[in-house]
């Protein structure tokens, strides 16, 4: 177990890696300074653990193991972050990864925002960009297990990624996702609730309607067709009730 003491000095000396990294490309802490001497011991711990973790075939037992090794870490990437520099680090984005596979989702939002501002690059065994990364694999959670991720956490996920570049199909899955959570949220509908939209359940469906709709134009395939149409109906008898209500108030 890191000591305080220790947690206090790693945390210090990340955020002086940042501030010491020049502000064109993204580059790692410089080895000649103390806090890129530091950043190359927790390196060494790192590439060990990843090795580790490599050796451990089953993905259920590597999910307890990644969230003890991402708490040796959490000084330091708090001291990057705090800094908010841009500085290529690579245990900030391993743990970006650890954290969305260990369910941390604030987290990884925090450390993936803080990438994707400073256009940092995921480690070299990745091939997706950060924006990617973050926008498909919680999307595919949320989809594989709804109400896993919230619907507030998913619309900052894609606020964050909606400019950067990548494949429709991984644009698409988040825009799947955010419309069934939409949907969620209109079966869940409270005509009593003060906080109720002045549009109803209808407006929680028409979002919903065009969250899918966008998943459908980026693909095809998307799997949202029978959402779609469910959502479709079911808006038109909400609007045909509402008609039906105002006419009788004339």
């Amino acid at each position: 177990m890191t000591s305080p003491f220790l947690r206090n000095r790693q945390r210090k000396l990340a955020t002086l890696s940042g501030q010491a990294s020049a502000p064109r490309k993204p580059i790692a802490p410089d080895a000649k300074t103390e806090a890129g001497q530091e950043y190359a011991t927790l390196k060494v711990r790192l590439d060990d653990q990843l090795r580790q973790l490599q050796d451990t075939a089953s993905h259920e037992a590597r999910i307890p193991m990644k969230a003890q090794f991402a708490k040796g870490y959490a000084a330091w990437v708090r001291g990057v972050i705090e800094a908010d520099q841009p500085v290529q680090d690579e245990i900030l984005m391993t743990c970006f990864v650890w954290a969305i596979d260990c369910g941390f989702y604030e987290d990884a939002v925090e450390m993936g925002a803080f990438a994707i501002r400073h256009d940092l690059a995921m480690p070299e065994r990745y091939s997706r960009s950060v924006a990617c990364f973050l926008r498909e694999d919680v999307a595919e959670i949320e989809l594989q297990k709804p109400g896993t991720v919230s619907l507030e956490l998913l619309a900052q996920i894609d606020e964050l990624t909606t400019q950067a570049d990548m494949p429709d199909p991984a644009r698409a899955k988040l825009h799947k996702a955010l419309g069934r959570a939409w949907r969620t949220k209109a079966d869940a509908f409270d005509a009593s609730d003060e906080n109720a939209p002045a549009g109803g359940e209808a407006a929680f469906v028409t979002v919903a309607l065009g969250q899918l709709k966008r998943a459908f134009e980026l693909d095809k395939n998307a799997g949202v067709k029978k959402d779609i149409d469910q959502l479709e109906r079911r808006l038109a008898k909400l609007q045909a009730a509402g008609s039906d209500g105002a006419g009788g108030q004339q």
